[in-house]
């Protein structure tokens, strides 16, 4: 059974950064997809990047390229997100997400449980 433990969230000013990460468990594939997504109340999931774990390019949402970036450590199967010159605008719900086609563009079929991000004036 696939695993996806979000941490790092937190509340932050404008300006400042974050690092989350998501601890990946019980895949069996040697190459699949991870990446992040956000939310936030009343609007739809956005993605935000994307990474081949067998290697191959990431991908950003624009209204992130050159702030944020995703990375991983195959040896201890986890995925992050460091994120710079946060902005209001970047406050939501961010979810792990694992899929073997995702970075294809199909749906991730794997969610971790989110974590929390808030950034202030």
């Amino acid at each position: 059974q696939v695993q996806l433990v979000e941490s790092g969230g937190g509340s932050v000013q404008a300006g400042g950064s974050l690092r989350l990460s998501c601890a990946a468990s019980g895949y069996t594939h040697s190459s699949y997809c991870m990446g992040w997504f956000r939310q936030v109340p009343g609007k739809e999931r956005e993605g935000v990047a994307a990474i081949p774990t067998g290697g191959g390019s990431t991908n950003y949402a624009d209204s992130v390229k050159d702030r944020f970036t995703i990375s991983k450590d195959t040896e201890k199967n986890t995925l992050h997100l460091q994120m710079n010159r946060l902005k209001p605008e970047d406050t939501a719900m961010y979810y792990c997400a694992a899929g073997s086609t995702y970075c294809s563009g199909d749906s991730p079929f794997y969610w971790g449980q989110g974590t929390q991000v808030t950034v202030s004036e």
